[in-house]
C-alpha cells in the first residue's frame, strides 16, 4: 500500500456497481468535495463499472490522493476494454482525466478528479483510510434511494439555474431593447452630424472660391492701380526735382519748402505703389528668377554706394566688408540686391546711434549674408508680426521712417523664390539681425501642389509624410479613411493626392476618384511597404520615404495624372 492510497476494493458481478458507485461518492465526500462533485465522480465510476463488471470477471478498484486531486485506479481481468461503449465518454466529461493502459493482457484505467483544497497530510490520510475502512457494505436498495436522492439535488439545482437564466435572459432583452434604442438615437444623430458636414464642406468649397476670386482680385487691383498710379507719381517727383535742382529759376523759401514737401510725399508714395506691384507679382506666382553668375563684391559695392546719400553723418555708419573668396553664387541678382536693399533700409530707418552692417560668408553650399543693426531692436511679441503684410512695429520713429510694412514680407517672398531662407532676431534696445541663405546653385524647383490630401492611418507614416512634404507643398490635408477623403477632395479638389494603401477603404478612396467628374484626373501618389502594379498609379515604398524620393514621387505623380489638373 503506498502513502496515498486510502481504500481497495474488490468486486465482481453487475451488482457490485452499487457498490462502486456507493463508495466512489463516498470517497469524494471525505476528501473534501462538493456534493456536484461527488455526484459526478459517482456517476462516472457507475458507467465505467457498467462497462468493466462483465460476468464474474474480477476488477480491483483503488482509491488514493496524489498531486492534489483524487484518483480512482480500476485493474480489470479483461482482455481489452470496449472504449467505444457510450460509458467512457460521460466518464471523460464529468472527471479531469481518464486514461487506459493495457499491461499483460490486463486493462488498467486510471481516473482523476481534481481537489479544490489542500491535500491532506499523512496523518490526515490515515485518518481517512481508518474512517472509509469502516464504512458498511449496504445494498442495493439503499444506493438506489441515494441515487435517487442526488438525481433530486440535480433537479433542483438546474432548476435554480434554469430560473437564473430566465432572469438573465428577461435582463438580456431589457438591455438589447435598450441598446437598440440608444443604436437608433446615435445613426439619427450620425445621420444629422454627416448631413452637416457635408453641408460644412459644401460651405467650405464655396468659402474657397470666393477666397481664391477675392485674392484674384486684390492682385489685379494692386497690378492694376500701380501701374495707373505709378506713371503720374514719377511725373510729380521728376518735376519736383527739376524745380529744386541747381539749373531751375530761383525759389523762395516758402516755396522750396513746399517743393521739398510735394517730393518727400511723391517718393514715399512712389515706394509704396511699387512695393504693392512687387507683392502682386510674387503673391500671382510670376516671379520667375533669371540666374546668372553674381559677383558678391560687385553687388555689395553698388549696395554701399546706392545708400550714401543717405547715410546721416557722424550718426549711423554702413559697414560693407569685402566678402571672402567662394564659388560666385548662381541666382538672380535683381531679386537678391531688392532684398539686401530692403534688409539695409530698415536697419538706417530704425538706427539712431551706431551702424549697419552687411557680411557675407560661404557656409556648405549656401552664401549666406547677415545684415545686422545697432537700432531699437523689436519687441518679442512682434518678431513673428513683422511677416505679416502692412504690419508696422509701433515704435517712436514710426513718424520719422515712414514705411508700408511689405518690405520684410516681400524680402522673405523672394528669399525663397530664390530657393533661399530668411530668418530674423532681435532683441529690444540691441539691435536686429536678418540672415538671408542663398544657394550657390540655384535649384530648380519642381512641380509643388499647393494643396495635399494625404490619406493614412498610420500616425507614424503620417508624421513622416507631413515631415518630408513640408517644404515641398504648400497645405496639407490629412484623413484616415478612405471614404471620408472623397468626401474632403469633393468639398476641396486636392491638387495631390496622396493614399497609403494600407488605410480603411483605401479601394473606396481610388473608385471614388475616378468616379467624381470633377476629381478624376487628381494626379494620386500611392504609399505602400511592396511594389504595387495597377496601371497608371504611382506607387512609392514607405521604406524609402526620403525628401529627394518624395519629390520625385510628387513630379511622377503630377505627370501620371489622366488629365491636366489645375494646382488649386
Amino acid at each position: 500500500m503506498n502513502e496515498g492510497e486510502l481504500l481497495s476494493l474488490s468486486l465482481s458481478g453487475e451488482q457490485a456497481v452499487f457498490l462502486l458507485r456507493r463508495r466512489g461518492r463516498e470517497v469524494a465526500r471525505a476528501v473534501g468535495l462538493e456534493a456536484q462533485d461527488q455526484i459526478r465522480v459517482a456517476t462516472a465510476l457507475s458507467d465505467l463499472g457498467r462497462i468493466l463488471l462483465v460476468g464474474q470477471t474480477p476488477l480491483t478498484v483503488t482509491f488514493s490522493i496524489a498531486d492534489d486531486g483524487l484518483t480512482v485506479e480500476l485493474r480489470t481481468g479483461l482482455a481489452s476494454v470496449p472504449v467505444n461503449e457510450p460509458g467512457w465518454a460521460t466518464a471523460g466529461r464529468l472527471l479531469d482525466d481518464v486514461r487506459v493502459d493495457q499491461r499483460r493482457e490486463r486493462a488498467v484505467i486510471t481516473v482523476r478528479k481534481d481537489l479544490a483544497g489542500s491535500v491532506p497530510d499523512p496523518a490526515g490520510i490515515t485518518r481517512l483510510r481508518e474512517t472509509l475502512g469502516l464504512l458498511e457494505a449496504g445494498n442495493a436498495v439503499d444506493e438506489l434511494r441515494a441515487q435517487n436522492e442526488e438525481l433530486l439535488l440535480t433537479l433542483e439545482s438546474l432548476e435554480r439555474k434554469q430560473q437564473e437564466l430566465l432572469r438573465l435572459n428577461a435582463e438580456l432583452e431589457e438591455t438589447n431593447r435598450g441598446v437598440l434604442a440608444l443604436y437608433g438615437e446615435l445613426t439619427e444623430e450620425l445621420d444629422e452630424t454627416n448631413r452637416g458636414v457635408v453641408a460644412l464642406y459644401a460651405e467650405l468649397d464655396q468659402k474657397s472660391i470666393e477666397l481664391n476670386r477675392a485674392s484674384e482680385a486684390k492682385n489685379r487691383f494692386w497690378s492694376n492701380v500701380s501701374h495707373e498710379v505709378r506713371t503720374p507719381v514719377n511725373s510729380i517727383v521728376g518735376l519736383a526735382r527739376l524745380l529744386l535742382g541747381p539749373g531751375a529759376d530761383p525759389l523762395t523759401d516758402d516755396q522750396r519748402r513746399q517743393l521739398e514737401l510735394v517730393n518727400s510725399s511723391g517718393t514715399a508714395l512712389l515706394t509704396l505703389v511699387n512695393d504693392l506691384l512687387d507683392v502682386a507679382k510674387a503673391e500671382s506666382g510670376r516671379l520667375e528668377p533669371r540666374t546668372a553668375k553674381v559677383d558678391p563684391r560687385l553687388l555689395l559695392a553698388r549696395l554701399r554706394d546706392g545708400f550714401l546719400p543717405a547715410i546721416r553723418a557722424g550718426e549711423v555708419d554702413l559697414v560693407v566688408p569685402e566678402p571672402p573668396d567662394g564659388p560666385p553664387p548662381h541666382t538672380d541678382e535683381t531679386l537678391l540686391a531688392h532684398i539686401l536693399r530692403n534688409l539695409v533700409s530698415n536697419g538706417l530707418k530704425f538706427t539712431e546711434r551706431g551702424e549697419v552692417r552687411v557680411d557675407a560668408a560661404v557656409v556648405g553650399d549656401d552664401w549666406v549674408f547677415t545684415v545686422s543693426d545697432t537700432g531699437i531692436g523689436i519687441p518679442a511679441d512682434h518678431v513673428d508680426k513683422v511677416f505679416e503684410e502692412f504690419h508696422q512695429v509701433p515704435n517712436r520713429l514710426q513718424a520719422r521712417a515712414a514705411g508700408t510694412g511689405l518690405g520684410l514680407p516681400y524680402a522673405r517672398t523672394l528669399a525663397e523664390v530664390l530657393g533661399g531662407s530668411l530668418d530674423l532676431r532681435s532683441t529690444p534696445g540691441q539691435g536686429t539681425v536678418v540672415t538671408v541663405r542663398i544657394p550657390v546653385r540655384a535649384q530648380v524647383p519642381g512641380p509643388q501642389p499647393r494643396s495635399v490630401l494625404l490619406v493614412t492611418a498610420d500616425d507614424t507614416l503620417r508624421a513622416r509624410m507631413t515631415t518630408v512634404m513640408g517644404p515641398l507643398v504648400g497645405t496639407v490635408r490629412e484623413t484616415a479613411d478612405g471614404a471620408g477623403a472623397v468626401l474632403m477632395a469633393a468639398a476641396e479638389p486636392p491638387g495631390l493626392v496622396v493614399l497609403d494603401l494600407a488605410a480603411p477603404r483605401a479601394e473606396e478612396c481610388l473608385a471614388g476618384l475616378r468616379r467624381e467628374p470633377r476629381l478624376a484626373g487628381t494626379p494620386v501618389l500611392a504609399l505602400q511597404s511592396a511594389d504595387h502594379r495597377e496601371p497608371g498609379l504611382v506607387v512609392l515604398r514607405t521604406s524609402q520615404l526620403s525628401t529627394e524620393s518624395v519629390r520625385d514621387g510628387i513630379a511622377r505623380a503630377l505627370a501620371a495624372a489622366p488629365d491636366p489638373v489645375g494646382t488649386p
